[in-house]
């Protein structure tokens, strides 16, 4: 692995931790102050999306922040034909990365609030309905950030996906994981924000089912046309930049 790949590898990692980290960390805070599923739900939300968004600013640079298996497959297959797109070499470096990243930011969170550092989750998520959830939040994701390369608007993509994450919290019935990583990450956490491991093969097929209908979304809305060049988005970035 290049010194490079190695860096946006550890860029993932890092930042997909961090992210579970304050997915885990607030719903146990939240369930801690207040016995409102409602308020709970909200203070996750908005720590949530602050967190990304932050996040993202902070790595994008670097490894294009992805975060999400679904987002680093997205990438790869709208730029495969792009000599400076992603190829199989870095999916292959970033997804274990992302999966690693996620499952020691469960830890972390256990561990900051003293509960057990692996306690897999028993909250059953298999219903019907939160798949569909998942599809839909998937989708969306997907649309929204290739959408805003496609119109050369890239550069607002953390506010962006930190605002949409924040809303499909609450207009789909799954509170968006909208992630592979992450969904796996949380079931090593028997917390607020956990998801049983039976659940979590249906909701990966329903995420990237989602993927799939969200890319299909922006040929649709956008036409074939690759992305305006020169633009740092979230699903390419410009990793070379913060190489020294």
């Amino acid at each position: 692995m290049s010194t490079s790949l190695a860096r946006q590898a550890a860029a993932e990692a890092i930042g997909t931790g961090l992210l579970v980290a304050v997915v885990v960390g607030s719903g146990i805070q939240a369930t801690e102050l207040s016995r409102d599923v409602g308020v709970q739900l909200l203070a996750n939300s908005l720590a949530t999306a602050f967190g990304l968004g932050v996040l993202i600013v902070l790595l994008g640079a670097v490894s294009g922040a992805h975060f999400n298996p679904a987002v680093t497959l997205a990438a790869w297959f709208t730029g495969r034909r792009d000599p400076d797109g992603l190829t199989l070499g870095d999916v292959a470096a970033y997804v274990p990365a992302q999966i690693a990243g996620a499952i020691g930011g469960a830890v972390l969170a256990d561990a900051m609030f003293a509960k057990p550092l692996v306690a897999f989750s028993a909250h059953d998520r298999s219903a019907g309905h939160l798949l569909l959830g998942e599809v839909v939040a998937t989708a969306g994701l997907i649309l929204l950030i290739f959408g805003l390369s496609r119109i050369g608007r890239a550069a607002l993509a953390p506010a962006a996906v930190a605002s949409y994450i924040g809303a499909a919290y609450w207009f789909t019935s799954s509170t968006s994981f909208a992630n592979p990583a992450v969904t796996i990450g949380r079931t090593f956490t028997d917390t607020f924000a956990g998801i049983a491991p039976a659940s979590v093969a249906p909701f990966v097929a329903a995420q990237l089912l989602g993927a799939v209908l969200g890319l299909g979304a922006v040929a649709v809305v956008y036409g074939r046309p690759a992305p305006v060049p020169g633009e740092a988005a979230v699903p390419h970035g410009e990793p070379e930049a913060a190489v020294s």
